[in-house]
């Protein structure tokens, strides 16, 4: 009995101790923040029946608009420069102009207070408050937010939340009705309905990560960060941008899809930003007539036109001049599903690009890297 006692204490003790090394030199492993994923708690739509007819917008709008919230970023004013000049300064007036307020719109999509937003609505706010449907008002918490999506997280603490369903994006076709909530020109909650008018959106030049739902819901300034839902009720996209040549609806709004926005929520939640792949080469679409020109037998794949100076890529053996086919066995054929393909990939793992050079196919085995942050100067893929 006494050597059973013996073993057991210096089992803990050896436990306590490896404890005490891990807590001081990789605390990260306990909180469990490094690449590990985390899930915010959300609530999912059930399974649309394929019978159900839509009789109506009300019950969706009913289901979707108390998660709807009103977003007010207060922003400081641009500093006018003739403030430094004393003689100047008696004509300008003595201080700065008083902040702006930018107003746009949220969705509340978890229990524990987190909501999705534009990233646009909320860049620069010194203050960002959330008036929700029911008149409550609060000072909200940036969580993270990440511009190469045009998404923001943001939490407020308060008690019996108003939290909307997240919809099946594979299961959106065009045609399917939707409805577009927020808060328009700061008249007050609002909704409109129209259709899917287009999926997968790309080469707008709205941000870097690109797969719009494109609806002919109304959707106006002040309606960024608000929900477009489908007749159920049930999240589908955030609503981003509209084209528009007068500054109001024209029929072409813009929204970020469910399961992309839920990603970026993810991953903000756990480490505070987006963590992506890279790899440091600049790709450019292989057209026929380019193919043709540089002497390719077809244009499968997307050309590489110059590659960052020990980046990924050229530690690789990658050169300007590659056809890259497949990245990790996932084909591409546009700088967009490379970007994406590139993106999917985990920082520090290794992954295999399919290359054609001179006429052959070839295999490429690369370390890849952690994509930089908007406007750190390296090429984007």
């Amino acid at each position: 009995m006494r050597r059973t006692w013996l073993i057991f204490s210096q089992a803990v003790t050896v436990a306590v101790a490896a404890l005490f090394v891990v807590a001081t030199l990789k605390p990260q492993w306990l909180r469990g923040d490094a690449l590990m994923p985390v899930t915010v708690s959300v609530i999912e739509a059930p399974a649309a029946s394929p019978d159900a007819a839509v009789a109506g917008f009300r019950g969706a709008a009913q289901v979707a608009m108390p998660a709807v919230v009103s977003v007010i970023a207060q922003k400081a004013s641009p500093r006018n420069p003739h403030l430094d000049d004393p003689i100047l300064r008696r004509f300008f007036g003595q201080g700065d102009a008083p902040p702006q307020p930018g107003l746009g719109s949220g969705v509340i999509v978890s229990p524990d207070g987190y909501l999705l937003t534009n990233h646009h609505v909320i860049a620069g706010a010194a203050e960002i408050d959330v008036r929700l449907a029911d008149g409550r008002e609060v000072a909200a918490t940036l969580i993270g937010t990440d511009p190469e999506t045009d998404i923001a997280v943001l939490k407020v603490d308060l008690g019996a939340l108003p939290v909307v369903a997240l919809g099946d994006i594979a299961s959106l076709r065009v045609g399917d009705p939707v409805l577009a909530i927020g808060n328009p020109f700061n008249v007050g909650l609002t909704v409109t309905a129209g259709i899917v008018s287009a999926l997968g959106r790309n080469r707008l030049g709205l941000s870097t990560f690109e797969n719009f739902i494109q609806t002919d819901a109304a959707i106006n300034p002040g309606n960024s960060g608000g929900a477009l839902v489908d007749a159920r009720g049930a999240l589908v996209g955030i609503n981003t941008a509209i084209y528009s040549r007068s500054g109001g609806s024209l029929g072409i709004g813009f929204a970020v899809p469910v399961d992309l926005a839920r990603e970026v929520l993810d991953a903000l939640v756990a480490h505070g930003r987006v963590i992506r792949g890279w790899i440091g080469v600049e790709p450019q679409a292989l057209t026929p007539d380019l193919a043709s020109t540089l002497g390719l037998a077809d244009s499968q794949g997307v050309l590489i036109t110059a590659v960052l100076q020990d980046g990924p890529a050229a530690a690789a053996g990658v050169r300007p001049g590659d056809v890259v086919l497949r990245v990790d066995g996932r084909a591409v054929d546009s700088p967009a599903a490379l970007l994406r393909a590139v993106a999917a990939l985990q920082p520090a793992r290794r992954a295999e690009l399919a290359l054609r050079r001179d006429g052959r196919d070839r295999m490429v085995t690369l370390t890849v890297g952690e994509r930089p942050t908007p406007g750190a100067g390296a090429p984007a893929r």
